[in-house]
């Protein structure tokens, strides 16, 4: 079943005479919580951005395609989680040093950035979270920052709830690794 403010705002995007207003409200209503996903996983805000706008656009091109088999957010997550993915997969092609580097990189970006708040706690957690693997990277903020269900990350990330579950559990050992080296 739909969630009637799914419902609502299909049907505005549906209409014609609508359909510019009801993309709006897709966006006020979701932005904040799908910026929250892409910075964790991208960390560097004009990144974020550009990742949502991308999110948003495909979002908008493809609103066609969307089968009520998951809630609208799902899907918009879905779309985010996968042009976040993508958008890292490309910046290693981009440049021209390890990952090892690209991490030093985003933990320089942390203790800069003015964008970036929290106590010194907060920012070693997300400097561990930031040398996991992308997949596990994702699993462990969807489940630990946005408190999504397995089934839920499962529908977005086309995973099993087992592969979920193993791979939050990893995540949270080599968390606990990293920030014991600290």
């Amino acid at each position: 079943m739909v969630p009637l403010i799914d419902a609502k705002l299909l049907e505005m995007i549906k209409n014609p005479n609508t359909r510019d207003k009801g993309f709006r409200v897709l966006i006020e209503t979701y932005q904040k919580r799908v910026y929250g996903l892409v910075r964790k996983m991208v960390i560097i805000h004009e990144d974020a951005d550009d990742v949502v706008q991308n999110t948003f656009i495909k979002a908008f091109k493809n609103i066609h395609k969307f089968n009520h088999k998951s809630s609208l957010f799902t899907w918009i997550y879905r779309i985010a989680v996968n042009e976040s993915l993508n958008f890292l997969e490309k910046k290693k092609r981009w440049t021209f040093f390890s990952m090892e580097d690209h991490h030093e990189v985003m933990a320089s970006y942390l203790d800069k950035s003015p964008l970036v708040d929290g106590d010194e706690i907060q920012r070693k957690l997300q400097k561990a979270i930031i040398r996991l693997p992308e997949k596990q990277r994702l699993v462990f903020n969807l489940r630990y920052f946005e408190d999504l269900p397995y089934e839920e990350i499962s529908k977005m990330t086309q995973t099993s709830v087992g592969g979920l579950k193993a791979g939050y559990h990893h995540a949270v050992k080599k968390i606990e690794e990293i920030l014991k080296e600290e």
